[in-house]
């Protein structure tokens, strides 16, 4: 099923959100997922029944024209606005929204596929505060490499899983690298597995490895 949420400025605004298991009001944890360039939130959604939990209601926001922003994230981030800023606010109001639900933050986990990865890494570096985890599917922090990056706050061990090939066609070794130091920096628990030779896809040992943030939280 899917709703709505508040309509503001940005193109990614006003979107369907798609949800799986338990509703807010019921449930004790939540996980937002955040699609890939091309793909759609309800493709995304299908994680859940991988990262499944009988605790847990899972959402999906549906990025306009499938596309979160159109030039690759090492871009320098002005010229992939504002499909960023837009994006960023989409898992912002979702965050507020299953607050109000009476969620907390803490039982909150954050997870992307790709460009789906990017912007869900973007959001916890901008907005530090004890999630229950970021799991990070092939994505990084986004904008040029070696960018000058003045990201200030406490993550308090949040939980942070970053899985990646090391020949990815679209995320550099470098950037993985580069977010994993943004996270630790910022008093996560990192746990950055690189594969050797793995394609831009999810293995069985990326969803185990995010099932341990799961059973956490």
């Amino acid at each position: 099923m899917s709703n709505p949420i508040p309509r503001t400025t940005g193109p990614h605004q006003g979107q369907q959100i798609f949800t799986n298991g338990k509703s807010l009001n019921e449930a004790k944890t939540a996980m937002i997922l955040i699609h890939g360039r091309g793909a759609s939130a309800p493709s995304i959604l299908e994680l859940s029944d991988l990262l499944h939990h009988p605790e847990m209601a899972y959402l999906a926001p549906q990025a306009a024209n499938n596309t979160w922003y159109p030039y690759s994230f090492l871009s320098p981030i002005a010229k992939n606005e504002p499909g960023i800023s837009s994006g960023l606010k989409v898992i912002e109001e979702l965050i507020e929204q299953i607050e109000t639900a009476g969620i907390p933050r803490h039982k909150i986990i954050i997870a992307g596929f790709s460009q789906g990865a990017c912007l869900s890494s973007e959001y916890v570096a901008r907005n530090p505060a004890r999630y229950g985890g970021l799991i990070a599917f092939s994505g990084g922090v986004i904008g040029p490499l070696d960018m000058e990056r003045n990201d200030r706050g406490d993550l308090k061990g949040t939980p942070v899983f970053i899985g990646c090939s090391d020949i990815d066609p679209h995320i550099p070794l470098r950037r993985v690298e580069e977010t994993a130091e943004v996270f630790t920096k910022l008093s996560a628990r990192v746990n950055k597995q690189i594969y050797p030779g793995m394609g831009h896809t999810i293995i069985q040992d990326e969803i185990d490895q995010a099932m341990k943030i799961i059973s956490s939280v």
